[in-house]
Parts: structure tokens; sequence; C-alpha cells
């Protein structure tokens, strides 16, 4: 858009302001309001430093060694892209997602956004274009302010709160019908490209599923949505959660990513061969993520809740098994016709960074193919029969992704190094609370 289409579209709306947007390392927005009558004829501006913030808003030993001592700024560049109206907001209101630019107009290197554009360029110069689609899972949650206290099922339309899990039943999700309604339009309203939503396993579990597409713009809505649901839910007196296992004993929430991979010059799927045969780049992607999944777990597990989620049942990935049509490994190959064959990521909690997350499962697909990397035999049978197979700790994570060279050519050594910092000081600050089941168990039994 031109500067003229653009100040057309803020009057044509009778837009009051903008809301400047990027995201921090947790994939949580930041920024600021600009009024619609300044907004593109002045630059915007953010500290760096919140970069390098953590989800307490603490920051890392290693910050002025990364960043410098200076505590500078960052230029904020709209991509007009993603020019959107907010549906919720009490005044007419626009949203754009921004890129955080260095002072030599080099993309930053710890933005969430430039890692993923940075993974796709790679692609690009092969001459290819990755395609995702993911399903994002959440809870609904009745209002509280204790932390201390369960998070409890909230009450639906009938007046009960749901006691059983029962997946894929309408029913469920007509219980919540006024937010439901309200959701999809808000969904049309911002232009996502929503395809469907279910009822999980979980008590007030959903999961919405967004149609295939290019990988940043659907980091962008999946970024946009998250924001959209928790101020739909706001607006009907409940919460919505993005955590990985916010209840003990309910399912965790996960957000899968299927992906392909499309050759700009044909518009064929790489995977596939002409006859419809699996294509070896196929398999050699698939090991890629066998073989480097682990050192990206730091982004698709990045709390130390989201490891409460690998467990052997609600069809939660514990090893480093593929297979086709298979819900208990971590790789999946679903049904399709040949040219939809896609890998389908199932290790990324709905807690990840949804730029992050899908960057490191693209570096691990383009490492695979870059090196030629041959998977296992695919799992026939429950992978749960198998071992524990993945970190069990963010710690374990943090350190494999700390010490692999290959993602780190990728993603760029400074970035890992915050990362790796950031997401230390969280999970160091998480180990300084004692918990209830220690005072329970520990206190007078040891």
């Amino acid at each position: 858009m031109t500067a003229a289409e653009i100040k057309q579209w803020l009057q044509t709306h009778d837009i009051s302001e903008v809301e400047c947007l990027t995201a921090d390392l947790t994939g949580y927005g930041r920024g600021k309001f600009v009024s619609a009558d300044k907004f593109g004829s002045q630059d915007t501006r953010l500290p760096e430093a919140l970069l390098m913030q953590s989800v307490t808003g603490t920051y890392p030993d290693e910050f002025d060694d990364i960043l410098g001592l200076n505590d500078g700024d960052m230029l904020l560049r709209p991509d007009f892209d993603t020019l959107r109206l907010l549906p919720w907001a009490g005044q007419p209101t626009a949203q754009v997602i921004h890129d955080c630019m260095t002072d030599d107009g080099q993309l930053h290197p710890l933005s969430s956004r430039a890692v993923l554009q940075k993974v796709l360029a790679l692609y690009e110069r092969e001459g290819w274009q990755p395609v995702v689609a993911p399903e994002v899972e959440f809870y609904l949650v009745a209002q509280s302010d204790d932390p201390h206290a369960n998070l409890q099922a909230p009450i639906g339309r009938t007046g009960r709160s749901k006691v059983m899990r029962c997946s894929y039943t309408t029913d469920a999700i007509s219980e919540f019908s006024p937010l439901v309604s309200d959701m999809f339009r808000y969904c049309k309203a911002m232009e996502l490209d929503v395809d469907g939503l279910i009822d999980e396993t979980g008590r007030a579990q959903m999961e919405i599923n967004f149609r295939h597409g290019s990988a940043l713009n659907l980091a962008d809505q999946v970024f946009s949505f998250k924001r959209l649901l928790r101020e739909t839910a706001l607006q009907h007196d409940l919460f919505a959660t993005f955590m990985a296992k916010p209840i003990e004993g309910q399912p965790g929430s996960s957000m899968h990513i299927h992906q392909s991979i499309i050759d700009v010059a044909t518009g064929k799927n790489i995977f596939v061969d002409a006859d419809g045969s699996e294509n070896p780049r196929l398999h050699h992607y698939i090991g890629g993520m066998q073989a480097y999944t682990n050192a990206a777990m730091a982004f698709y597990a990045p709390n130390v809740n989201s490891y409460r989620r690998f467990v052997r049942e609600f069809a939660a990935p514990i090893n480093l098994n593929w297979g086709y049509d298979n819900r208990t490994v971590g790789i999946r190959v679903p049904k399709s016709s040949p040219q939809a064959v896609r890998v389908e990521n199932r290790y990324a909690g709905v807690d990840c960074n949804p730029y992050l997350a899908i960057a490191a499962s693209l570096a691990c697909g383009y490492l695979g193919m870059r090196e030629q990397l041959q998977p296992s035999a695919p799992c026939q049978h429950s992978s749960y029969d198998g071992d524990m197979g993945v970190p069990r700790t963010l710690a374990d994570a943090l350190c494999l992704l700390d010490d692999c060279r290959a993602l780190r050519e990728l993603l760029g050594d400074t970035f890992v190094d915050a990362y790796v910092a950031v997401k230390t000081i969280e999970n160091e600050e998480f180990n300084r609370v004692i918990s209830a089941w220690e005072r329970e168990h520990l206190l007078l039994n040891v």
C-alpha cells in the first residue's frame, strides 16, 4: 500500500489510533499506540531491550554482552499487509504488525519475526516456498484472580460446567455459542483464515484450524488470533488460556504444524514425484526433524509448564518416532492426496511463539534435506510402547539448543545466545518457588 492508500484506508474506517505491534520472545505483543493522523509520517521506535525481557519482566546477566550498555532503540517498520481493524476495540482502531530494524536498516537479530524470515530466505534461495497450516488448541476457564487456585471449567449457557471429556461434540461448543459467534465474527473482520472449530478432549478445550498458506502470514495470524481470543473471552467474563498444561489431569494444548514445500517454478509439492510417489526429499525432511527436534525443543516447549504435556496419553508425543496417520508419534504424515502430502509436527505446545516454532520446524526439515538425512523406519504401532525420547525439562532442552551448531548457523548465534539466556533465568526463577506438593509431602516426612 502506498502512503496515500494507507491514509485513505484510515479515513474510510474512521480510525482514531493505530496499534503498532511486534512479538517479543514469548510471542506476546509489544508496541505502542500512534494517533492515526501521525501514523506513517514519523518513525516509531521501541527499546530493543524488550526483545530480551523474560515472561516475568526480568533480564538476564548476559544482556549487556548481547545488546550493549546504551539501552538503545530499534526502529519499527510496518508490514502493511498486516493492517487490520480491531473489532473488539471501543473506538475505531487498527493493528499493524511491525518488523524490528537495526540502525543500519537490517532486520534485528533478536526479533522473532526476523528469525522466521531468515529461515524462509533459505528456502527462497532454493526456489521453494513452505506452506503451513497450524492447529491451535486452547482452554476456556472461569475467571480467577488467585494464581494459587486450580483453574475451573467455565459455566456454559445451560448453567453447568463441562465435567466430562468428549471430543468432537457440537453441543459442547454450543455451551459457549455467544463467545464462539463473536470469535468467528472477529476473525472475519481481521481476515484470519480460520477453517473450523472443534471440541477437544479436555473440559472446555477447543481447537481452531487455519487454512494452509505462507509461513509468515500464518505466524502473523496465530499471533493475532491469540490476542483476539483473549479479548473475546474477557468480553464474556471468561479467560482463554494458551498454557501448554493448564489443568492437572486434563490433556495439554498443542499447536500442531502441518508443513509442505512448493517448488515456486512449477507450483508442485516437492515431497511427491509426478507419478504421485514419495520423493526422497520427504524422507530427508523427516530425517532432519528426527535429528534436530530435541535441539529445537526449547522453541516448541518454551516454558517450564510445557514439559508437563509430554506424557503417555492424550496424543502427546514422547519420542522421535514418525509414522503414517499415527497420532501417537511426534512426526506424522497424514492421509492425503499425493499433491497434499505433508508432514505434521506434533511437538509444539500452544504456548510457543508461533514465529519461532514454525521457523524451528522448517529449519529442522531444511537441514534434513541439505544433509540428505534418512529417517528411521515408520512406527506402525503405538509410539507409547517406546522409551521416552524427548527432553523432560526446559533446562535440558536449552542445553541441547545451546550446543547445536547447525541450528545456530541457521537462526543466528546472537539470537540463540539471547534466547537461551532469557529462558534460563525464567527456569531459575521457577526453581526458586516452593510448590504445594513439596510442602504437603516433604514438610514432615523427610
